[in-house]
């Protein structure tokens, strides 16, 4: 029994790592590491709405991620605003409705600690299923918008002269960060998802040589780090969720390390 747990909660958290760690490197080449805090935060208003409902919250979390994602979107091209202080303002708001939605108006459903920091090891065939079947979308839309989204990263400008259409491009990108980020709320939480997202890929950077190297690399310090910090939460039983999160950091230094010391 025990045994089935571990490798379930491994099949899963490797899954979410790989794609987060390939995907997650257009947050670090954007700069838009705050957007990824935003979604995580939208996240748990999503649980709150599924539990309120009466459908899954996983469900929630990935339909009020993908509002969010669009709304943002939308909003940004009024420019009436900052983006910092629009993502800030969304980041915020959505966190506070959340939790004050799930304790006041959803009472003893669940526990909100494993929400906002993962558990890993509590995750069903349902959720692992999910977590497959969402990470096989994202890995089909990055694959096909591979060369679109990579001429955005370096220009925008450049990209739509060459014929890119930015803005849908654009919408497409922020709604795939959206479904990954409600599925990988299950393995870390909701307060520490876009360090899954944003840590591996720039760990990845210090030994890369080129973007498809940077993908290929943080979805490989991605899956160690899951694998060496539910290894480390199971013998020293501590959460699941921040241990991946720390081994991410220690991969981080040792490869900047690596890097200089190389160099």
């Amino acid at each position: 029994m025990i045994d089935e747990v571990l490798l379930r909660a491994l099949a899963a958290g490797v899954g979410v790592a790989v794609i987060c760690g390939a995907v997650g490197c257009f947050l670090v080449w954007r700069r838009m590491a705050f957007y990824g805090d935003t979604l995580s935060h939208s996240a748990l208003l999503g649980v709150a709405a599924g539990l309120i409902a009466g459908i899954s919250p996983a469900i929630g979390a990935l339909v009020v991620c993908l509002l969010v994602a669009a709304s943002y979107a939308a909003m940004q091209s009024m420019r009436s605003v900052p983006s910092d202080t629009l993502l800030a303002v969304i980041a915020h708001g959505s966190l506070a409705a959340g939790l004050i939605a799930i304790t006041v108006l959803a009472p003893g459903y669940v526990n909100v600690e494993s929400y906002l920091f993962g558990d890993l090891l509590a995750i069903g065939d349902t959720e692992l299923a999910t977590i497959y079947a969402i990470g096989m979308v994202v890995a089909l839309c990055t694959g096909f918008c591979w060369r679109a989204w990579l001429a955005i990263s370096v220009d925008e400008e450049l990209a739509r002269v060459e014929g890119v259409a930015v803005a849908r491009h654009k919408l497409l990108q922020m709604l795939v960060m959206a479904s990954l980020v409600a599925v990988a709320m299950n393995v870390v939480g909701a307060l520490l998802v876009t360090a899954l997202l944003v840590i591996p890929p720039a760990a990845a950077r210090a030994i890369a040589r080129s973007p498809e190297q940077v993908a290929l690399f943080g979805a490989g310090v991605g899956a160690l780090s899951v694998i060496g910090g539910l290894m480390g939460s199971w013998h020293a039983d501590s959460p699941a969720g921040p241990s991946v999160v720390m081994t991410a950091v220690a991969l981080f230094g040792l490869l900047h390390v690596f890097s200089r010391l190389k160099r």
